[in-house]
C-alpha cells in the first residue's frame, strides 16, 4: 500500500536534537542525585563519628571558658542530655561533610570544566575545611563569649539567680557559632561560582547593599542587643564578603588572560 505521507494520530515524535536533550538532562538529574546520596551518607557517617566523639568534646567545652564559670548545668527534661550529644555530633558532621560536599560539587560540574580549571576548583576543597575551622574557632573564641557574658552580666543586674540547662546552654552556643561558621565559607563558595562562570565580579557588586544588609542582620541576630557586640560581628563578616568580591575579581581576571592567550593561540 502505497505511503501518502499520512502520519499517524497522536503525539508528535519527538525530533532527535529533542531526545538527546531530553537524555542529557535526565543523566545530569541522575548525577546530580547520586551526589547527594553520597553526601548524605557522609552526613550519616560524619553523625555516627561525632556521636562516638561527643563525650571528650563535651568534657573539654565544660573545661574552658565560660562553661568552667558555671558551677552546675541541669537537665530540665529526660531528652536535654541526648539533644545535646546530637548538637555535638552535628557539629563534628559538619566538619565532615561540608568538604566533601565541595568535592561532590566539583565532580558533578567537573566535566563541563577544563583540565586545568579542573585542577584549580578541586583546590577549593581542603580550603573549605580550614575556611569551616576559621569560622568556628572565631565564633567560638570571640562572638559565643561575648553573648555570653552579656547575657549573664544582663541577669546579675536584675537580681536572677542563674540557673542554666545543659539543652539551653548549648542551644546558645550552637544558634551563634554554626551560622557564622557557615557563612565562612563564603569566599570558597563565591571563588567556586566564578571559576564555573555563574557569579562574577560586577553582579557581587551589584548585590552588595543586600549582602550588607543580610550579613548585618546575622550580626544582630546572633549577638547581645547592643551596638558594640553587632559591630563585632558584622563587621568581620562585611570583610568576608569584600574579600569574596577580591578573590572572585582575581579569579576573574586570570580567566580572562587565559582565555585572551587562548584566542591569540588559536589566531
Amino acid at each position: 500500500m502505497a505511503d501518502h505521507g499520512v502520519r499517524p494520530l497522536g503525539r508528535p515524535q519527538a525530533s532527535k536534537p529533542d531526545e538527546e536533550k531530553q537524555m542529557h538532562l535526565l543523566e545530569h538529574i541522575g548525577e546530580l542525585r547520586r551526589r547527594l546520596i553520597y553526601v548524605l551518607a557522609a552526613l550519616f557517617i560524619g553523625l555516627v563519628l561525632g556521636l562516638l566523639a561527643a563525650e571528650p568534646v563535651y568534657d573539654y567545652l565544660m573545661s574552658v571558658e565560660p562553661a568552667s564559670r558555671l558551677t552546675e548545668l541541669h537537665a530540665f527534661s529526660l531528652w536535654d542530655g541526648i539533644g545535646m550529644y546530637m548538637k555535638i555530633a552535628f557539629v563534628i558532621a559538619l566538619l565532615i561533610v561540608l568538604p566533601f560536599a565541595f568535592y561532590q560539587l566539583w565532580a558533578f560540574v567537573s566535566p563541563g570544566l577544563r583540565a586545568r580549571e579542573r585542577r584549580a576548583a578541586l583546590g577549593y576543597v581542603p580550603l573549605a575545611f580550614v575556611m569551616l575551622a576559621v569560622g568556628l574557632a572565631f565564633s567560638y573564641f570571640v562572638v559565643f563569649p561575648l553573648a555570653f557574658d552579656f547575657t549573664t552580666h544582663v541577669s546579675r543586674r536584675l537580681g536572677l539567680e542563674e540557673t542554666y540547662g545543659i539543652a539551653q546552654y548549648f542551644s546558645f552556643m550552637f544558634n551563634i557559632i554554626v551560622p557564622i561558621s557557615l557563612l565562612f565559607e563564603l569566599p570558597i563558595l563565591v571563588m567556586f561560582l566564578t571559576r564555573i562562570g555563574i557569579l562574577n565580579p560586577a553582579r557581587l557588586r551589584k548585590m552588595r547593599r543586600y549582602a550588607y544588609f543580610g550579613l548585618i542582620f546575622v550580626g544582630v541576630l546572633v549577638t547581645p542587643p547592643d551596638f558594640i557586640s553587632d559591630m563585632l560581628v558584622a563587621l568581620p563578616l562585611i570583610l568576608l564578603y569584600e574579600f569574596s568580591v577580591y578573590m572572585a575579581s582575581s579569579v576573574h581576571r586570570r580567566m580572562q588572560r587565559r582565555e585572551g592567550r587562548l584566542k591569540e593561540d588559536e589566531n
